[in-house]
């Protein structure tokens, strides 16, 4: 399957790694180390000689607990940055973004790929999708950045996560996006606890059996961190875990601060599913 993100090709008929590049004072892991446009443009070209497929260019923190910023903001520190890799990275990249005004503005500056949070049901999002004509990432999350880790709850975090891909893919459907132009990611760390996320990940072919493309995003997140009780820099090997993971169980695109490395273990693992007997 190839994606056609405006222009520029996704295949994913292999796992790909998607290199996190957050233009933000306050993300969790890289906050303030990419705002500028030109350390954007370095670490860009780093992630992409490493293996990136994609880039993730984001504007506005969603950890837990972080601050709602205006869409001028987010514009702003987005729009320059895809400029500059636009100009010379020859890959996809994309937005990541809940804001219909964020998505046309970073569509406008040479993103092909809309990777949505709130999975379009922010008033706009879904018409701006339609019209922009790209493909977008469906995800799942349970409240919103400020809330979201209160006090999660579900009976059966994987149907109940599933149910809610499945129907926001419908209603995708029904406004005129097409089936093939969609991904869907379960939001691991989004409104869920440990249980929730280690029941996700354990049961993660049920979401690939739907038959669409999966994300999956777990690049040291405060799920390892809680687990294992480790610092954010301590984090790597379990993400890599976590990743394998996924892919084993047929995910196409894994997030990734960690490109070099992810790519790596992604490698590993198409080789192992593709060796055949030798006698």
């Amino acid at each position: 399957m190839i994606l056609d993100c405006a222009g520029k090709p996704l295949d994913l008929s292999n796992p790909q790694v998607m290199g996190i590049l957050n233009v933000t004072p306050d993300s969790f892991s890289d906050g303030g180390q990419f705002i500028a446009p030109d350390a954007a443009l370095i670490q860009a070209k780093q992630m992409v000689a490493d293996g990136a497929a994609i880039i993730d260019v984001g504007g506005e923190s969603t950890r837990p607990g972080a601050d709602v910023i205006s869409i001028e903001e987010e514009i702003s520190r987005v729009v320059p940055v895809i400029e500059a890799i636009q100009a010379e990275i020859d890959i996809p990249i994309s937005i990541d973004t809940s804001k219909p005004e964020v998505m046309r503005a970073a569509i406008d500056a040479g993103a092909g790929l809309i990777n949505d949070v709130q999975a379009l049901q922010v008033d706009g999002a879904l018409q701006a999708a339609v019209e922009l004509d790209v493909p977008v990432c469906l995800m799942h999350a349970q409240g919103t950045a400020q809330t979201m880790q209160d006090n999660p709850q579900y009976n059966a975090v994987v149907s109940e996560v599933t149910k809610f891909l499945l129907e926001r893919v419908a209603v995708c459907e029904q406004a005129g996006i097409s089936r093939d132009k969609l991904i869907i990611d379960p939001g691991f760390g989004f409104g869920k606890r440990a249980k929730h996320n280690l029941l996700l990940m354990k049961h993660l072919d049920a979401l690939v059996q739907q038959g669409l493309p999966v994300l999956i995003g777990v690049s040291r997140k405060s799920m390892i961190g809680k687990l294992l009780n480790v610092s954010i820099e301590e984090r790597l090997a379990a993400s890599l875990a976590l990743s394998a993971l996924s892919v084993w169980q047929g995910a196409k695109i894994i997030r990734s601060h960690d490109v070099r490395e992810t790519v790596h273990a992604i490698m590993m693992i198409n080789h192992v599913a593709q060796v055949t007997n030798i006698d």
